[in-house]
């Protein structure tokens, strides 16, 4: 009998007793809205908890969210981040919605979407977000402005990487708090979850809706020493030791969140969702059988793959689910605004249709008419035009791509039989071509589906009153030489000669100043260049600098409207890079 077969008996036996003993406890029907607490941890995959037959974590709190809740055994979101955070936040597929990678201008969520903390908020929720937003940090991007009234946070995609303040390190770090810069003492994961119980327990006869999106497990995988020395002396790496103890310290903190809904009169009526953003990404990849483990899935963070996108998912209401139970029938990441508005009885304004639906027939057992869907997901980069092929159907120039349904899984053309090689490692692409057909041309509808208007730009807006200046830095241009860099220490290596542009709109003529630099402000630096271009629509404007200048500023006259903003610093040897850093300023 294997673990995971072991474990799911004990849930099978500890529900049983847990909705015998509650069941007298239930009223027979709540006049007041739930609580919501939605929980995203960063790059733990589906293998990554003792819950799912992992030989060396234990993780008793997660354990005991899957034992009281009910599992999502057939959950999906995208193959990174990003992309799953703003499905996550619209009920909507992340291409759609303008954010499906994680840099290259491409991370930003359109302005005009309602986000999960725009209906709570408009339906009478007091709303909070504590951890990594990855949605843009302007405006009107950033969380502030998205629905959320109470918000600490980092920048970016990590709280070390650019656009953070230099020196934060998982510890003791610099967070923006509403906006405002606030040095907090303590590890970063420590910091998010006591931000959450704050919240949380303050009197109030208002439900709240918090979203816990962690950074944990992201790297550097930093945490404190006594949470990785026992994985290290099991033999593990330095790197897996740290992201293994990554998750232990994530666990405790779960479990302190559990005490405090507990002791505050909460737990029963609060909606405790976890999930995971992408699949591992230092778990295993589940090819070689000697490298950590999996659950048994192929593929890691980034894979279209199951193991990049199937991931675990847990979801806790005492006052309305039954404890331990599985759904095996498809779900995703973009289900859960949907369910919650449903649940939560809250206000649908703007009516867009969501890509996504209710589970709540498959969550409270009433799933007898829910109906076979499929479900896509998708790996790209910054420019779709250069993947689609539209006189015909040139596989090569699709991103990479999985079309799923109940029975089968095609990858980039290969075709598994899902149910019977959870693995896939049969393809069986020749032996069912029709079934490869169908689902490629289901592929082919979404793909033109989603990027049906060439994939717009979201542009970063300029000269507005709620944020003047604007900063831009090198994490967020389009490539046009080279890539992009999103480490701090990239950003002294001279061996990069790189560009990009970024895509913005003027929101009021006027002049403006705009300020080019290679070194961010903390960290100021010179930029060893001699000369200064900056085009900005139309425009086009250069100056000769010294090659000790850490910054050089043009000002110019701009009209309202959309415009490609780029920059050029060049030295006497003729290397040529773009300004990491650029602030614009309506002045």
């Amino acid at each position: 009998m294997s673990y995971r077969t072991s474990f799911l008996i004990a849930v099978v036996v500890l529900a049983a007793i847990s909705a015998r003993s509650n069941a007298s406890e239930r009223p027979a029907e709540r006049t007041e809205k739930p609580n919501v607490i939605l929980i995203v941890t960063d790059d733990q995959g589906y293998g990554d908890m003792s819950c799912h037959g992992n030989p060396w974590l234990k993780t008793p709190n997660l354990d005991r969210l899957c034992v009281e809740g009910v599992s999502l055994e057939n959950y999906h979101v995208d193959p990174v981040c990003t992309p799953t955070r703003a499905a996550l936040m619209t009920g909507r597929y992340s291409t759609r919605v303008g954010a499906w990678d994680v840099t290259q201008g491409r991370q930003l969520l359109a302005s005009d979407e309602r986000t999960m903390a725009d209906v709570f908020s408009d339906s009478g929720y007091r709303t909070g977000m504590f951890g990594k937003w990855h949605l843009g940090d302007t405006w009107p991007y950033a969380p502030r402005f998205r629905g959320f009234q109470d918000v600490v946070r980092h920048l970016a995609g990590g709280i070390d990487e650019i656009g953070n303040p230099i020196g934060n390190d998982y510890f003791d770090d610099t967070y923006y708090r509403n906006g405002v810069r606030e040095k907090i003492d303590g590890y970063c994961t420590d910091v998010f979850f006591a931000e959450c119980e704050r919240f949380v327990t303050q009197p109030s006869d208002i439900p709240f809706f918090v979203y816990l999106p962690l950074i944990a497990m992201h790297g550097p995988h930093t945490v404190a020493e006594n949470y990785s020395a026992p994985f290290r002396a099991q033999g593990h790496s330095e790197k897996r030791s740290k992201f293994f103890g990554q998750i232990i310290n994530f666990d405790e903190n779960l479990g302190r969140l559990f005490d405090a809904l507990q002791k505050n009169k909460l737990a029963e009526n609060t909606i405790v969702i976890f999930m995971g953003d992408n699949g591992t990404s230092e778990g295993a990849d589940g090819r070689n059988p000697d490298d950590g483990f999996n659950a048994g899935l192929r593929g890691k963070k980034g894979s279209v793959y199951e193991g990049g996108h199937r991931v675990a998912c847990f979801v806790r209401w005492p006052a309305r689910l039954d404890a331990g139970k599985q759904i095996k029938r498809l779900t995703s990441c973009r289900d859960w605004l949907p369910t919650l508005i449903d649940w939560c009885e809250l206000d649908v304004a703007d009516g867009k249709r969501f890509d996504g639906q209710s589970i709540k027939p498959l969550l409270v057992g009433e799933s007898d008419e829910w109906e076979p869907r499929t479900l896509f997901v998708q790996r790209q980069a910054d420019q779709p035009k250069l993947l689609l092929d539209r006189k015909g159907d040139n596989q090569r120039r699709f991103p990479h791509y999985g079309v799923l349904t109940e029975a089968w899984r095609l990858v980039d053309g290969e075709l598994y039989n899902i149910s019977e090689d959870p693995g896939q490692t049969k393809d069986l692409a020749k032996q069912h071509p029709e079934v490869v057909q169908e689902l490629k041309s289901s592929y082919r509808q979404h793909f033109a589906d989603v990027f049906r208007h060439d994939a717009p730009y979201v542009r970063f807006q300029l000269g507005d009153s709620r944020e003047n200046p604007t900063l831009l830095t090198v994490r967020d241009w389009h490539p046009t030489e080279g890539d992009v860099i999103w480490r701090q220490e990239q950003l002294a290596d001279d061996t990069r000669a790189i560009n990009g542009f970024w895509t913005v709109e003027v929101t009021q003529p006027g002049r403006y100043a705009i300020r080019l630099a290679r070194f961010p402000d903390d960290s100021p630096a010179s930029m060893e260049a001699t000369k200064a271009v900056l085009r900005l629509g139309d425009q086009k404007l250069e100056k000769q600098i010294s090659k000790r200048d850490m910054s050089v500023t043009f000002e110019l006259e701009l009209s309202a409207g959309p415009a490609i903003l780029q920059s050029w610093l060049s030295d006497d040897e003729g290397v040529v890079r773009g300004a990491y850093f650029v602030s614009v300023k309506r002045i």
